[in-house]
């Protein structure tokens, strides 16, 4: 992770996307549409990569809007994650990260319309994402060339000018840091779970799922209400 901070602290868009292609998987658009708003809202807000001692402290929050390729990119570059509490997810459904520094509340919001950016993309990149991605009946030639054609447009998407993106000055009502909590053990399947989850059933706390209760989930439309479809060994 030492030569992605060098290259976040350089600037250095294509480094970082090829980091970001271990990450997520593959090159696309928004993937590196992600990257580009990252390193415009941390120039506005004059931070780096968030380090070792910035993740633990959760010194820097990276707040995203929507669950998608460009969500990755802001992780990669930002070092904002789920797993270090300083990635907050809200579930607008909008290409839209906001950087905020956590002593002042204050950030900078970085907003991308993908209509707009239509523009950038070769015709039969459309096309083909249409039937690869969106109707999943695509040749595996007809992958190979969409992979392709995204790598080209990811490419202009790292080097956006910033007018074509949405940049403002926000402040951001304070959000409280990931709390140290004890654990509960389930009275049905026997496993430990954050004791602020347990449903109290005749005095014995029961984890949401062995409680029969629904809980939200974070799947390809957003946040939505889960029903006893998680993975269950009890």
């Amino acid at each position: 992770m030492l030569e992605l901070n060098r290259l976040v602290a350089e600037r250095n868009a294509e480094g970082i996307l090829e980091y970001a292609r271990e990450f997520h998987g593959h090159v696309c658009p928004y993937l590196a549409l992600g990257i580009r708003a990252s390193l415009i809202a941390m120039d506005e807000l004059g931070v780096g990569r968030l380090d070792y001692s910035g993740s633990v402290d959760e010194s820097i929050l990276a707040i995203v809007e929507v669950n998608s390729c460009f969500t990755d990119g802001v992780q990669v570059t930002t070092g904002c994650t789920l797993g270090n509490n300083s990635l907050v997810y809200i579930d607008l459904g909008k290409t839209a990260m906001t950087l905020v520094r956590r002593s002042t509340w204050e950030g900078v919001r970085v907003y991308a319309d993908g209509e707009k950016l239509r523009r950038h993309y070769p015709p039969e990149a459309l096309e083909l994402f249409n039937r690869v991605v969106r109707e999943r009946r695509g040749t595996e030639e007809e992958r190979k060339r969409l992979w392709g054609l995204w790598e080209e447009v990811a490419k202009t998407m790292l080097h956006l000018p910033r007018e074509e993106f949405k940049i403002e000055r926000v402040k951001v009502p304070p959000i409280e840091q990931a709390p140290i909590v004890e654990s509960a053990r389930c009275a049905k399947c026997g496993e430990l779970f954050m004791e602020p989850k347990a449903v109290y059933i005749n005095g014995e706390p029961f984890c949401l799922r062995c409680a029969g209760e629904a809980y939200p989930g974070v799947v390809g439309e957003g946040i939505v209400e889960i029903n006893q479809t998680a993975p269950r060994g009890c």
